[in-house]
């Protein structure tokens, strides 16, 4: 069975920082296909923001390089986005996703909200 928790989520001022952390319960890190970070601000669309998979490597949300980086402790099974630098429009529900292979489905968490103040 497969579980992800997120927490970390706030309220900060723009310009500030956050750390979001994801743990995933199942499948190994460092084992499954892929894994990422999705954000859905009101009336607007799933995006992606951060993911990682085994056959492409890490890929970042135009909207976020250089301001978040995605990375993950394999003995805590967790994952993480540190995210700097943060802008108003980065204010959005935060979700972890975890495909553990290539032929699953996508596993979500419950989400954190991150609000950020101009």
């Amino acid at each position: 069975q497969v579980q992800l928790v997120e927490s970390g989520g706030g309220l900060v001022q723009a310009g500030g920082s956050l750390r979001l952390s994801c743990v995933v319960s199942g499948p190994r890190l460092h084992t499954v296909s892929r894994v990422g970070w999705y954000r859905q601000a009101p009336g607007k669309e799933r995006e992606l923001v951060a993911s990682s998979a085994s056959n492409i490597g890490t890929n970042y949300a135009d909207s976020v390089k250089g301001r978040f980086t995605l990375s993950r402790d394999d003995g805590k099974n967790t994952l993480y986005l540190q995210m700097n630098s943060l802008k108003p429009e980065d204010t959005a529900s935060y979700y972890c996703a975890c495909r553990p292979y290539p032929w699953s489905r996508d596993y979500w968490g419950q989400g954190t909200q991150v609000t950020i103040s101009s």
